[in-house]
């Protein structure tokens, strides 16, 4: 059978609604999970370690330049700072997360 799609287009059988997609491709099917949450949580802690100490040492390393007329000095050490303070973050947030996975991966080992 075929069947003509929204776009004008023919398929050879049914065509797959959004629903049987999220059921059949984006759900786990033993823990009923969505599959791009944890990826979607460790994507928004590094990035807030990313954005957040270089935003802060933007807006404080210029306030305190134009206060002081020591242009670019002190927003070059803050934003150094951030760097580590970024990079410190961002290793914390993927060495928990790689212990979840070796966690996890021994709790199915022993199952």
């Amino acid at each position: 059978m075929v069947e003509r799609c929204p776009d004008k287009t023919e398929v050879d059988g049914s065509i797959p609604s959004t629903l049987t997609w999220q059921t059949e491709v984006g759900m786990d099917k033993d823990k009923k999970n969505l599959n791009w949450k944890p990826a979607i949580e460790i994507f928004s802690q590094v990035s807030t370690w990313v954005v957040v100490p270089i935003v802060l040492a933007l807006i404080f390393g210029k306030m305190l330049d134009a206060h002081y007329g020591t242009r670019p000095w002190i927003f070059l050490v803050f934003t150094g700072v951030a760097f580590m303070i970024s990079s410190f973050g961002i290793v914390r947030v993927i060495s928990k997360y790689i212990k979840k996975i070796q966690e996890e991966n021994k709790q199915e080992k022993n199952n």
